[in-house]
């Protein structure tokens, strides 16, 4: 399966898998910034995309940043739909007490591409009953 890139910035980097048996591609900043503590920015990767018919990216944090600088991303996962052809942004949050500097080149999130599964909708009266029924935040215990 193939994922079709586009530099649309001179620095950008084409996401790579950093092991083998990695589920997640990183993505690069194209840019310096500072994210303050208690605020977030939108960080560009310079890139844009065609994902393989039927799929989805999801850009999700990584786990290093947020353990040793409590940077990790809004909307997470967020979703990329297989249509979209713009730039590839990251919306990062400083959840810790310094202020953060993203890098140029500095990885700053990955993306798993993922199988799409699309159903018809249907609007019905009732619904079968479950052994969970309506229960929810919480009801299992802690």
């Amino acid at each position: 399966m193939k994922l079709k890139i586009k530099k649309i910035h001179p620095d950008a980097r084409i996401p790579e898998y950093a092991h083998p048996g990695d589920a997640g591609l990183d993505l690069f900043s194209v840019e310096e910034a500072f994210i303050e503590p208690g605020c977030s920015r939108l960080i560009h990767t310079g890139i844009a995309m065609e994902l393989p018919e039927g799929t989805e990216a999801q850009v999700r944090p990584r786990s290093g940043l947020a353990l040793k600088h409590q940077v990790t991303l809004l909307n997470t996962p967020g979703t990329i739909d297989e249509g979209y052809r713009g730039e590839v942004c990251v919306i990062m949050i400083n959840h810790g007490k310094e202020t953060f500097h993203v890098t140029k080149g500095m990885k700053i999130a990955q993306m798993v591409i993922q199988h799409v599964l699309r159903v018809q909708v249907e609007e019905t009266e009732e619904l079968s009953s479950s052994d969970r029924g309506s229960g929810g935040f919480g009801s299992t215990g802690v």
